[in-house]
């Protein structure tokens, strides 16, 4: 691809593996500046925009916020970045997921505990639902 050629919004989404609709948001949130325009307001993307979308989609798959997105776009983009403030963001948000992962594993063992305890027959008595009930 040649450094001025530019992509419509399908092919940016197809190139980038991020639908239109969220290029459009991404855009919204300033993600993405100066995404170039047609006289007729359509949309232009540059192979720089591409890897922006790229890095934004492989971000969302790791989970991390839209605030968290946006400082380490901001690092990836500025060569003069400390990666200490990259680690920081990342182990910050790697302690988030420890602890959800132990809530989840915690829910999980009490769910188990109820599920075993309640016989699943005619009876009325419902372990599961007494505790839901705070009973």
């Amino acid at each position: 691809m040649a450094a001025s050629t530019l992509l419509n919004i399908g092919q940016a989404a197809e190139r980038s593996g991020v639908s239109a609709r969220m290029l459009r948001h991404y855009e919204g949130l300033g993600l993405l500046s100066g995404v170039a325009r047609t006289e007729s307001g359509y949309r232009q993307y540059t192979e720089a925009d591409i890897h922006s979308l790229r890095f934004i989609k492989r971000s969302r798959d790791l989970g991390f916020s839209m605030s968290e997105i946006t400082e380490l776009l901001g690092l990836w983009q500025n060569r003069r970045r400390a990666s200490g403030n990259v680690k920081r963001i990342a182990e910050k948000h790697l302690a988030e997921l420890e602890q959800r992962i132990a809530d989840m594993q915690a829910m999980q063992r009490t769910l188990s505990t109820l599920v075993h305890c309640c016989h699943g027959d005619a009876r009325p008595d419902c372990p599961i639902l007494d505790d839901l009930a705070g009973n």
